[in-house]
């Protein structure tokens, strides 16, 4: 830590030193000027090989760090003694500093341990901003800077001193020349917190980089990686509600981006904030279609796959979840998924029982267990309606306690779940409150709102039961033809015709 200190103090143009040597450096650097005056010129060590003959890369920076400053030379003009420290600043001014700060953080590994490379990289920071490099000059030491500090490969570091450099870059009166340094190491220290699983502040993190700035041109690829990565560290802490912001971003853009990566991780995302919203039609309809996607594995495909069967059963019943699921029943891979027995049930409207829920209930994820504002659960919720749809069925007409009984409900409960679904156009019939009995009706509900109020025609039932007394007569009667005509002395015998 010493030794790069006394390199970023030299850089600062800071060349005060103890002892006899302090009265003979300037407290700051003098001016670079042009190569061809005195002023400023090469240091002339032994061995030292003109600058014009010596590329950057052979700069002997460790050498010169890793020396005693107590080592002297003789400069060009037969001047005092100066230090190692004097020569570099020598050097700096010479070469310009930016290239120097470069050679720096490329050899930072070698010159800085484990436990002091936090501070050493601050350092650095406070050094470069402290010198008067030029825009040009610090965005290309700041490059620099965001490689080396990834190439370290500590995450720890990366969050430290990525946010501490984020905010020296803040507080500088031209922060928005270097907002492509900034966006860099936004996505480095959103990395760290993804790799440490702090989704809120990765979001965070990638949501201060600008994308719609008129001072920085981003490709719409770009645009979406970005927004993508915020929406799943979003979901990660099951915040939908920002989530469903940045899907409504991605949506005007997404057409542009021809990435299958980036357009599967946003159909999923959309995916999982309508699970998380409990738009649960819609949500199966999306897992369903990314299960038939060649970019993931088999394993993959299947796990997304139950993930729409689940979201169907959780849907409330209706003839549009009856079509969701009858897509599901005929997907050939279903009969691999645990959930089948459940889903044949559903997509053939028989009764489901508690074993069956309770033991479903295991494989469902927390939101989707949630209370609702009724008291119940969604998953109890979905199968009461399933089993009400059941029900219609199996009885033309049914008393509410029957039902209730049925249903694991009391008989009100009953009657109030009946009525939603019949007005919600769900379930087709019609109930006498005064009796207490629902009366189902035959065919589908068509989903639309009232559309399964059933008409009251007066003597229908009577009717109805005149039309069954006359279908069984005609069937009593061609059974006796048919007996006349195939054992007659039988009837003759047996049948007073």
């Amino acid at each position: 830590m010493e030794d790069i200190l006394r390199m970023v103090s030299a850089v600062r143009g800071d060349h005060s030193i103890s002892g006899a040597n302090q009265a003979s450096y300037p407290a700051k650097a003098a001016p670079c000027l042009p190569l061809h005056t005195d002023a400023c010129s090469e240091p002339q060590l032994p061995g030292w090989v003109p600058s014009r003959q010596l590329h950057l890369h052979q700069l002997p920076i460790a050498s010169i760090l890793s020396s005693s400053t107590s080592q002297t030379t003789t400069d060009n003009h037969g001047a005092k003694p100066k230090s190692l420290r004097g020569h570099l600043a020598s050097r700096i001014c010479y070469w310009g500093k930016g290239p120097l700060y470069e050679q720096l953080l490329t050899e930072i590994k070698t010159l800085s341990s484990p436990a002091t490379a936090t501070d050493d990289l601050n350092a650095v920071v406070d050094s470069i901003f402290n010198q008067a490099l030029g825009v040009v000059a610090t965005r290309s030491v700041l490059s620099a800077f965001v490689t080396t500090l990834r190439e370290l490969k500590n995450e720890d570091m990366w969050i430290e001193v990525g946010t501490r450099t984020l905010n020296t870059i803040s507080a500088q009166p031209s922060s928005s020349s270097f907002i492509d340094a900034g966006a860099t190491l936004r996505e480095l220290v959103a990395t760290a917190h993804e790799n440490n699983e702090d989704f809120l502040d990765a979001a965070k993190t990638l949501s201060e980089i600008p994308l719609e700035s008129s001072q920085r041109k981003v490709t719409d690829e770009e645009k979406a990686r970005t927004w993508v990565r915020i929406v799943r560290n979003y979901l990660e802490v099951d915040d939908s509600t920002v989530a469903e912001m940045y899907i409504n971003k991605l949506k005007n853009i997404m057409h542009l981006v021809t990435d299958q990566d980036l357009n599967l991780h946003f159909k999923l995302s959309q995916a999982r904030i309508q699970d998380a919203k409990r738009d649960f039609l819609s949500a199966s309809q999306r897992y369903h279609e990314i299960s038939f996607s060649p970019a993931i594995a088999e394993e993959e495909r299947l796990h997304t796959l139950s993930m729409a069967v689940k979201c169907a059963v959780l849907a409330p019943a209706g003839p549009m979840r009856s079509r969701t699921l009858g897509r599901l029943y005929k997907d050939e891979r279903s009969v691999q998924l645990e959930e089948f027995g459940i889903l044949e049930k559903m997509f053939l409207d028989r009764l489901l029982s508690p074993e069956e829920v309770d033991k479903f209930a295991e494989g469902l994820q927390p939101h989707q267990l949630a209370t609702t504002s009724d008291g119940s659960t969604v998953l109890a919720k979905a199968v009461v309606e399933h089993n009400l749809l059941g029900a219609s069925r199996l009885y033309s007409n049914i008393r509410f306690e029957a039902l209730g009984s049925l249903l694991g409900l009391d008989a009100d409960k009953a009657e109030e779940t009946t009525a939603r679904m019949i007005e919600q156009g769900r379930l087709v019939g019609r109930m006498d409150q005064v009796d207490g009995i629902v009366w189902f009706e035959g065919g589908e509900a068509s989903g639309e709102k009232g559309s399964g109020r059933a008409e009251v025609i007066v003597g229908k039932e009577m009717r109805k039961w005149d039309d069954n007394v006359e279908s069984l007569a005609e069937d009593v009667e061609n059974i006796t033809n048919a007996l006349q005509k195939e054992f007659p002395e039988f009837v003759a015998v047996n049948l007073n015709v």
